[in-house]
């Protein structure tokens, strides 16, 4: 295989390493427990009952490297997890009362995010930074949306204070993570066409 060759665009970088269903779980738990990692990296937003966390930078890179299915497994692992009382969510919150409160819609977020994601790596939009970070800026947007749409219902707030409350302040972080996304997700393909060269 030449240098400039790749691994076929229908490969995630899971499928370079899995052989077993049991190494297929062990990345999917993994990639829940990243999530919940990341979740306890979390700042207060004044006057906004959502935090900027570290979630969603978690959601895109591991869905563009577990791909789609496992992707989507992967988050749903994860909300059931801290549903059922593990401190999982931001600032190690837990319970149901989290997925139904002013935050759920973030975490609801991110299933349909891990999915298209997912989807898209599966097309290779993970490989090269000018493709990769519109496609994890995107991702963060389906969960900023969506969360912003709960948050207005459940929080019974006009749509112009939730979206000021629950998307203005995360464009910043979203713009930041989906670089340094698109840099770690770019940079591990890389290493990887060199391993196969």
């Amino acid at each position: 295989m030449s240098a400039d060759a790749s691994p076929p665009p229908n490969r995630v970088l899971a499928d370079l390493f899995v052989r077993t269903r049991a190494q297929e779980a062990a990345l999917v738990l993994g990639a829940a427990l990243c999530t919940a990692l990341f979740a306890q990296v979390a700042i207060s937003v004044p006057g906004s009952p959502v935090p900027i966390t570290g979630q969603t930078l978690a959601v895109v890179l591991t869905a563009a490297a577990l791909g789609p299915g496992r992707g989507v497994a992967a988050q749903l692992a994860y909300l059931l997890l801290g549903a059922v009382g593990l401190p999982f969510y931001a600032k190690a919150a837990s319970g149901w009362g989290a997925l139904v409160g002013p935050t759920g819609g973030y975490l609801v977020g991110f299933l349909p995010a891990a999915f298209l994601v997912g989807l898209a790596a599966r097309h290779a939009y993970d490989r090269r930074p000018r493709t990769a970070v519109p496609l994890f800026l995107g991702g963060q947007l389906v969960i900023l949306v969506i969360g912003v749409c709960w948050l207005h219902v459940v929080a019974s707030l006009d749509f112009a204070t939730a979206f000021h409350k629950g998307f203005v302040p995360f464009i910043p972080g979203g713009l930041l993570k989906a670089a340094l996304a698109g840099l770690v997700s770019s940079l591990a393909w890389r290493l990887v066409r060199a391993r196969e060269a």
